[in-house]
């Protein structure tokens, strides 16, 4: 009977291993709830680009959380851009980080400037969780100094991350009230992944959708709260329900 027993493969076992469910750690202070954060905001079309404050208003009318990205200007100002220089969405050859504000005011997103940490934390002003993602070039410690006049008054729920696991390390030892991520890559080999979580020591993840069903993120669930990118479809949302606590989305993955 036992023999027999033991043969059958049990349910769990029989689904594929992106549909089965991992375990979440625990309560998050930065759950958004079911509609997840808008990737750079709810940008679409020319009219709504990415990281931009119509993008970050058409979330909040949604009410889903935001996910964006920071980059230091050459006079330590905090700009939500994703690219090192301005050529994609602004036409431009300026690189962020060897630029003044005053010479990137003069550029455009969309029909805005280039947004500044302190104006989409007005304009969201804690209705919302937000994600602020902060990009490294050769700027490591310019960036606390920065964050600490940035973030000083704000009251809203948020979370900074960055995929060099030093911004965390350094948020641990210079703001340990802030709730501090490492965004891993699906890529990222086993041994650099573990030295950056150990010297990282996150409150929070942001995986790579590709890497969701893998055993070293369910481990890390078990922790943390897990955080998927980018989620663009349908089927993207499906697998990363069962496996995220919270989805960072765009295009069809929206909610």
């Amino acid at each position: 009977m036992h023999a027999a027993r033991s043969a059958l493969p049990s349910c769990r076992s029989a689904l594929p291993s992106k549909w089965m469910r991992s375990s979440r750690s625990g309560t998050d202070s930065l759950d958004p709830g079911p509609k997840g954060f808008a990737h750079r905001g709810l940008h679409y079309g020319s009219g709504f680009p990415e990281n931009s404050l119509i993008s970050f208003a058409a979330a909040l009318e949604l009410g889903a959380g935001i996910e964006c990205d920071l980059r230091l200007t050459a006079d330590n100002q905090v700009l939500v851009f994703h690219d090192r220089d301005a050529w994609r969405m602004c036409s431009s050859p300026l690189v962020i980080g060897r630029s003044t504000h005053a010479e990137l005011t003069r550029l455009k997103v969309g029909e805005g400037p280039i947004p500044t940490l302190e104006s989409l934390l007005a304009l969201v002003n804690g209705e919302v969780p937000l994600l602020l993602e902060v990009k490294v070039d050769g700027d490591i410690w310019r960036w606390m100094p920065a964050l600490k006049t940035g973030l000083a008054d704000y009251r809203g729920p948020f979370g900074v991350m960055s995929f060099d696991p030093r911004i965390s390390r350094l948020l641990k030892t210079n703001m340990p009230d802030i709730r501090r991520g490492l965004v891993i890559r699906d890529r990222l080999p086993a041994l650099r992944r573990r030295i950056a979580v150990s010297l990282a020591d996150p409150d929070f993840v942001a995986v790579e959708r590709t890497a969701l069903a893998k055993p070293w993120v369910a481990r890390l669930r078990e922790r943390m709260p897990v955080y998927s990118w980018t989620i663009r479809t349908p089927e993207d949302r499906a697998q990363a329900q069962v496996h995220a606590d919270a989805l960072i989305w765009e295009a069809d993955g929206r909610p």
